[in-house]
């Protein structure tokens, strides 16, 4: 059975050109980057080459890229950062639909001693920008919201409330790691302090992420000891991955309004043929401002789970919501901060396309799942009961 793969927001394919890049630095060419010979110098500019090909991508200079393991170090260095660059101020305000990356550590703060916000969105998945800048004060640290959402796709007005975050004097942060290599992002003309960058969410490979900040912004560094990466994150570096990463963001520099304009047709044809196909069924988050890749289906009165193991079975994988929780029952965090009612929340999917889905696929799913949400329905008391 083929695996018809739509669930891209949790990990991406490598790219084959991303692969072939990394291969030999899993074998002949094997130095340590910090070497004082050429042997390890000659890797040591292949990182130069990934750092530039990286801030190439988001507008910004190589030396205002940090590489980490993963969007969530990035995410985590971020903040703590801040928090130790300004250890009077005991404040950090954040969104109530953002990634377990941040909102976890958040909550996590809150514990210890820090006054936390946590911003509203209302049904369409958009911040309450009124509660947002009313919430900071002289008290405030950071602040940390995603640039776009990895359950709804809903894009974050991220250069609007850097400007005037940064207005009252306040680092600001983005985990960006759903939004970079899909959308175009300057740092050079904005506002921001911090991004977070994930590998692969971007056809690069995962354990590799990066963290972008800005020239001038106060840092400290989380991981302690030898000189990597100017002393901001010691430890030897994840050579192979680097360059891997440098590949993808040169692939999504160069491909990203072509492959774009693809991959929105498949999402939009999913949602068309969906929708026209399966009654009580609705999109979440906001159709006019979101990634061209992601679409989140409530079908109400069923639940979500059973939906993904029959389809699971048809061989198309997609997502109930984010994959760093996907082990809770719970309906999402996201969709019950939007206020999407209980009978759609429990069965809500989200699809995740990439350029390497086909229309074929997308016609296979539009086949496939109407009758799987219907004979789920069929079983459940809630479809029984609704009213009519």
């Amino acid at each position: 059975m083929d695996t018809i793969y739509l669930d891209n927001n949790a990990t991406t394919m490598t790219a084959p050109e991303v692969l072939q890049e990394m291969l030999p630095y899993f074998s002949e060419l094997y130095g340590n980057p910090s070497s004082m010979h050429s042997f390890g110098g000659q890797v040591a500019e292949k990182i130069r080459e990934a750092r530039a090909k990286v801030a190439k991508l988001i507008g910004a200079s190589p030396d205002e890229i940090l590489f980490t393991s993963c969007g969530t170090e990035s995410d985590s260095t971020a903040v703590m950062a801040a928090l130790n660059a300004h250890p009077e101020k005991k404040h950090i305000v954040t969104t109530k639909v953002e990634h377990p990356a941040i909102k976890s550590l958040v909550e996590h703060l809150g514990t210890k001693g820090y006054r936390t916000t946590f911003v509203p969105v209302d049904a369409k998945g958009d911040l309450d920008l009124e509660f947002l800048f009313d919430s900071l004060d002289d008290d405030t640290a950071i602040v940390s919201i995603m640039w776009a959402n990895n359950e709804t796709g809903t894009i974050f007005p991220i250069e609007e409330i850097a400007a005037q975050v940064k207005k009252r004097g306040i680092v600001f942060h983005t985990d960006a790691v759903q939004a970079v290599g899909k959308i175009p992002l300057d740092m050079a003309n904005s506002s921001v302090d911090m991004l977070s960058i994930s590998g692969h969410k971007l056809h690069g490979p995962k354990g590799v992420g990066a963290l972008y900040i800005r020239k001038g912004t106060k840092f400290s560094p989380m991981l302690i000891g030898g000189h990597q990466e100017k002393g901001r994150r010691a430890g030897t570096e994840n050579t192979a991955s680097i360059i891997g990463l440098g590949k993808a963001a040169e692939l999504a520099a160069k491909n990203m309004a072509k492959e774009n304009l693809q991959v929105a047709a498949l999402r939009d044809r999913l949602e068309k043929g969906l929708l026209e196909k399966i009654p009580n069924a609705r999109i979440n988050g906001n159709p006019d401002s979101r990634l061209p890749n992601t679409t989140n289906i409530s079908f109400e009165y069923v639940e979500g789970e059973a939906i993904l193991l029959m389809m699971n079975e048809l061989g198309i994988c997609a997502s109930s919501g984010s994959a760093c929780t996907s082990g809770s029952l719970e309906p999402s965090h996201v969709l019950r901060a939007m206020g999407v009612p209980f009978t759609c929340a429990h069965g809500s999917i989200r699809f995740s396309l990439s350029i390497y889905n086909t229309q074929e696929e997308i016609d296979f799913v539009i086949e496939k799942l109407p009758p799987v949400i219907q004979r789920l329905r069929d079983m459940s008391p809630f479809w029984a009961d609704r009213p009519q």
